[in-house]
């Protein structure tokens, strides 16, 4: 910057202390970001920026902020913009649905209650409830160090606000806010999302970050997603709603704002048209039970338990028909069994709302997998349910009980998946492991398609019995071969078969694959007739009717190696690929070949 430049910045700056608000009024503008649901491309919130702070002479709107705070004007600052944010927020057709996120700066937490206040005021005017509005608490400062934090905080539950922790995993005190304070969203920071799907210790984190805030019934965001690779990286490991340049950019004009994001739709596309044996099994488990809404009275759950003798909690919701947990029989016994104690709850002074006695449970999406609820319920201890959400929306709840049903049941639906020759599993077991697989990108993995050559003339000549014989013979071989813990075997059907393996070398597969070749052509020529074995070819008719010479029977197996760092959610991308390796085994003369799949391949 010029030393005129500099200067005129400085006289701006001076100027601005003493005027920084009616400046601010006539320069500032809110900008909206939308937060979008991951699993839908559906918008589900936008997250209110300040624009124009460089029309004042600031760097950036942390330095306005903190300009602001030094000349006493940050609070009457902070609820200018959020009035400004609620009237545009108020415009949009289906504000009622969505979620604003608003920044709240912990320098006003010991004002807080003139924030909150004031704020109500605001929604009142424009009709948007509070369940409407998330606090973002910003990790850039220590919040929970300041005596009046917890005061604020349980005024902003009952009076419906939704919480966020912002910056996760860069600022103060993030595990203590997940450990003393009711939160609903957690903002994965940047810094961890950038490169996710190059970095095993960003994925390792990522991914239990995810878990521990599901368990928890918290929400998980991830900030800044700026690439594709990103985008199904995330995914992936179980987040909730994406928000970054990939999405879209933040706009000050709501005209641009979009309800939906077609290029997360088609991302999802693969996904979504195989709906998982697990989310059809979940689903027949679902319990619809009654719910019972944050603001409303006691006296309603008093009435729900009246009514369901049987039931000893129900789901608790905010306005927008979000989960925010349970409330339990047990947290009410005490008033219940008191002398007066229905009374006391209703009186003024004392009066509790449902959202005092709210008790976190763990909420997930519907597309979670059977394993991954179970493995929720073993870690939270003493959980009624686990709370099931469809495009953030409740949906229902899940017990432990149901959830073994619904494992029972799927381990009965892959045995009857198998191939009741070879007692491998079948198609839709393929499948599913391929599209987890893909998706681990921890480590190099290897999807192999063995296929018999020859062998309908080989089946025609000698019997079908003799075929299947050639079948179990080519079975036997790879158990003989792959029986390690992580190596999949499936029977794709007739002479075809699928070895999936993750944690081996190209080197070692190549030697292993080499033996189980030369073992089957060993094995299965004993299976001809001497003089067909010594002339090396047999007579038969091929796929058109023509008769012809054809070789003996043999294997060739192609293979498809995703390489480490790789995360592919299409499985059809990968039998589009593995068809021209395919072709190439068969022409190949040892019948093998290996072929690395890359994401702009296909």
């Amino acid at each position: 910057m010029s030393s005129a430049s500099t200067l005129e910045t400085g006289i701006l700056r001076r100027y601005a202390d003493d005027q920084l608000l009616p400046l601010s009024r006539l320069v500032l503008e809110t900008a909206f970001q939308p937060i979008v649901e991951l699993s839908t491309g559906r918008a589900f919130g936008y997250e209110t920026l300040m624009r124009g702070h460089e029309r004042l002479g600031f760097a950036s709107p942390l330095d306005l902020l903190d300009t602001a705070a030094g000349a006493d004007q940050l609070l009457a600052l902070e609820q200018m913009l959020a009035g400004r944010a609620l009237a545009k927020f108020a415009t949009l057709p289906d504000f009622a649905y969505n979620t604003l996120f608003i920044n709240l700066d912990g320098r006003l937490i010991p004002q807080g209650e003139q924030v909150v206040d004031k704020l109500v005021a605001h929604l009142r005017k424009a009709g948007i409830p509070p369940s409407s509005i998330c606090f973002e608490l910003s990790e850039r400062l220590d919040n929970t160090s300041v005596p009046e934090f917890a005061v604020l905080i349980g005024k902003m539950r009952k009076a419906g606000f939704k919480l966020a922790i912002d910056d996760f995993g860069v600022g103060h005190a993030e595990i203590k806010l997940l450990c003393d304070f009711p939160v609903d969203y957690l903002k994965i920071d940047r810094h961890f999302i950038a490169g996710l799907e190059e970095s095993a210790r960003k994925r390792h984190l990522v991914r239990n970050i995810v878990n521990i805030a599901h368990v928890l019934g918290i929400r998980v965001i991830a900030e800044g997603v700026e690439t594709e690779a990103e985008c199904l990286a995330c995914r992936e490991f179980g987040v909730d709603l994406v928000q970054g340049w990939f999405i879209a950019r933040p706009t000050i004009f709501t005209s641009e704002l979009q309800s939906a994001f077609p290029h997360l739709v088609d991302l999802g596309r693969g996904r979504r048209a195989s709906q998982s044996l697990d989310e059809i099994l979940i689903r027949k488990q679902i319990e619809m039970l009654p719910t019972v809404y944050e603001h409303e009275s006691v006296d309603t759950v008093f009435e729900l338990f009246r009514s369901n003798p049987r039931q000893s909690f129900f789901p608790v919701l905010n306005a927008n028909g979000e989960p925010r947990g349970i409330i339990n029989e047990h947290h009410l016994k005490e008033y219940i069994y008191r002398p007066f104690g229905r009374d006391l709850l209703k009186n003024k002074i004392y009066e509790r709302a449902i959202s005092h006695f709210v008790e976190g449970a763990p909420i997930v999406g519907l597309d979670a997998n059977a394993e991954r609820l179970m493995n929720i319920f073993a870690n939270m201890d003493g959980s009624d349910c686990v709370i099931l959400t469809e495009n953030m929306r409740y949906a229902g709840v899940v017990s432990a009980a149901a959830l073994i049903k619904v494992i029972n049941e799927k381990q009965l639906k892959v045995a009857q998946d198998q191939n009741p020759l070879t007692g491998l599993p079948g198609n839709r077991a393929i499948r599913d492991f391929m599209h987890e697989v893909g998706r681990n990108d921890d480590q190099t993995r290897f999807f192999c398609y063995c296929d018999f050559d020859h062998f309908k003339p080989f089946n025609d000549h000698y019997g079908f019995q003799m075929g299947d014989h050639a079948i179990s013979l080519f079975a036997a071989l790879m158990r003989r071969y792959f029986f390690s813990e992580g190596d999949f075997l499936g029977h794709v059907g007739g002479d075809d078969f699928f070895i999936g393996l993750s944690d081996w070398t190209r080197e070692e597969l190549n030697e292993i694959l080499e033996r189980l070749l030369s073992d089957f052509h060993d094995d299965v020529v004993e299976l001809y007739s001497p003089e067909d074995r010594a002339a090396g070819i047999i007579r038969g008719h091929d796929r058109n009717g023509r008769e012809r010479d054809f070789p003996l029977l043999r294997c060739s197996i192609a293979v498809l190696e995703l390489p480490e760092g790789l995360l592919l959610d299409d499985v059809n991308r990968i039998s589009t690929a593995i068809a021209g390796v395919k072709a190439q085994a068969k022409d190949c003369e040892s019948g093998l070949v290996f072929r690395s799949f890359q994401a702009h391949s296909v």
